[in-house]
This record gives structure tokens, C-alpha cells and sequence, in this order.
């Protein structure tokens, strides 16, 4: 089984199951054993960064926060690395190396594994999407790059990432929009629940149009879900009706003497009578008798 079916978990040794890790990845449960003699500490100038990582962006004040932990605590959970030539090339833990690097701390914790390029590359995405680290477009990213480098269909990607077919092509779905709204998702100024409601808009001028009717007055996912209500309503009441129709329902109602439409969806619908008093409901009756 390759890295991807087996996750992260496979690389460190004796993690428990019930562990749990912050975004950092530096916390440690009690429960964790790990065995002292295959942590190594090497030179950090010895560790390069994953070139197939899917993150892009790295929030700052997050990895302050982070180097402020390691400064106390140290660094609890090691770096996973293969061996490259003179150095090692790191497969999990980015955010870590990132961290010690703005403390200028000159060693590392290292757990040293054999691993393909392949399980690499599956492993830092599989690493991020697990911990949630990646914003709507860099996981949307790297369920693509899944499917591109490996021939996997998108029902196998949710499979290998615990997540629904529906979850994950909502993601690949977002990437279809225009640039500059793929930016304010990354960035987030606009949600992904914005993104996939903005996807309802056929042509990209319009939803350009409503991207900037979010950020110009702030709206909220269910103002949207208002707006596209009201939206719907106005275009089911302006829209032209059916002649033949419209000549049948004038005709029931000038023989019934009773306002009359017609509702016709394919081959069935329904007929409706309005009436305004018990008069008028006896009349029609009369009529409907004859």
C-alpha cells in the first residue's frame, strides 16, 4: 500500500491513535512513544523545504505564534525527512522547520524514512488537508494535483482524504472562477460557502459583478441565498406566458364568470378557480353542473 492509503501516521513510530496535534504539529499526548534512538538532531541548513508542499501561504502571526512555543517548549514533535544527497529533504513539517528558522535555532529533530517521490508528494498533501492548514484554493490545488499525477478520479481522492465525492468536487469546482476570485477566497476575503454560491452565476461577467456586490456592501453567505430567492421569484413572475395557455385561461374564465389559471409542467398541471364568496362558489358549481 503506498504512503497515501496508509497517512502520515504511517512514518512515525509508535503514534497513538487517539494522539492529536495542533496546526504546528509540536504537541505531543502522554500516550506517544517514540523511539529516542531514531530521532536524530541535524544542522537546519541540512533540511530543505518539500518541493511538491501544496501550501503557498504561510500566515505570519501564526508562525510567531508557533516559534514563540518551540522558544519554551522546544521542538515536541520531530521533522520528517528522507535523506538527499548530502542533506534530507523534508516530508512533514513545514510550518516547524519554518518556525525554527526565524528563531535561528542551528539543529533540528529529525525522523529519517525511505519514501518514494511519489509517497512525498501524497504524504504533504495528505499531512495538510488532515490538519486543515490549507485555504479553500490550495486544497482545491492539491485534490487537482492528486488526480493529475496519480490518474485518480475524484471519488477516489474523497476516499484517500475521508471526504465526500460532493466535498471534494466542490473544491475542484471553485477553480473554474475567475482570478481574481480565486484571490479573495486564498486571501480570504470572501468564504468558500461565497465561492460555490458565486459558481450559481452562469457567465464570468456576472459573477464578477456579484463578487464585487459581496465586498462592496459585505454580504453575508445568507443574504446571497436571499437575494438569489428574490432573484428567482422576479424571473418566474416577468417571465412571458404561454399564448396558448394564456387563450385557454381566458376562456375558462369568461364561460365560469371566476378568475382561472393554468398550471402545465410537461404533460400534467392543475387548474385553479378562484372564488370570493359562498355566492360566487354556488354559481360555479351551478355552471360546472350543466
Amino acid at each position: 500500500m503506498s504512503a497515501l492509503g496508509k497517512g502520515l501516521g504511517s512514518l512515525i513510530p509508535n503514534k497513538s491513535q487517539k494522539n492529536s496535534s495542533d496546526e504546528g504539529g509540536n504537541y505531543w499526548s502522554d500516550e506517544t512513544k517514540v523511539d529516542p534512538k531514531k530521532i536524530l538532531e541535524v544542522p537546519i541548513g541540512e533540511v530543505i523545504s518539500n518541493p511538491w508542499q501544496p501550501r503557498t501561504h504561510f500566515d505570519r502571526d501564526k508562525l510567531e505564534e508557533l516559534a514563540e512555543s518551540i522558544k519554551q517548549h522546544g521542538i515536541l514533535q520531530p521533522l520528517i525527512v528522507s535523506k538527499e544527497n548530502n542533506g534530507y529533504q523534508l516530508i512533514a513539517g513545514e510550518r516547524r522547520l519554518k518556525a525554527s528558522e526565524l528563531l535561528g535555532l542551528a539543529k533540528v529533530p529529525v525522523i529519517v524514512k525511505e519514501v518514494s517521490d511519489r509517497d512525498k508528494l501524497e504524504l504533504s498533501i495528505i499531512e495538510n488537508i488532515q490538519r486543515r492548514d490549507l485555504n479553500p484554493i490550495e486544497t482545491a490545488n492539491a485534490y487537482k494535483r492528486l488526480m493529475e499525477e496519480f490518474g485518480l478520479t475524484y471519488t477516489e481522492v474523497a476516499e484517500q482524504v475521508a471526504k465526500s465525492p460532493s466535498t471534494v468536487n466542490n473544491f475542484l469546482r471553485i477553480l473554474k472562477l475567475p482570478v481574481v476570485i480565486k484571490e479573495a477566497v486564498e486571501t480570504g476575503k470572501i468564504s468558500f460557502t461565497h465561492a460555490k454560491q458565486i459558481l450559481s452565476y452562469q457567465t464570468k461577467s456576472e459573477q464578477i459583478n456579484i463578487f464585487k456586490k459581496i465586498i462592496k456592501e459585505n454580504l453575508k453567505s445568507q443574504d446571497l441565498t436571499e437575494m438569489a430567492k428574490r432573484d428567482a421569484a422576479k424571473a418566474k413572475k416577468n417571465k412571458p406566458r404561454d399564448p396558448v395557455l394564456a387563450s385557454w385561461e381566458d376562456k375558462l374564465t369568461k364561460n365560469l364568470g371566476a378568475k382561472t389559471s393554468i398550471q402545465k409542467r410537461g404533460e400534467r398541471g392543475h387548474i385553479t378557480i378562484k372564488f370570493f364568496s359562498h355566492g360566487e362558489l354556488k354559481n360555479l358549481l351551478d355552471k360546472l353542473e350543466k
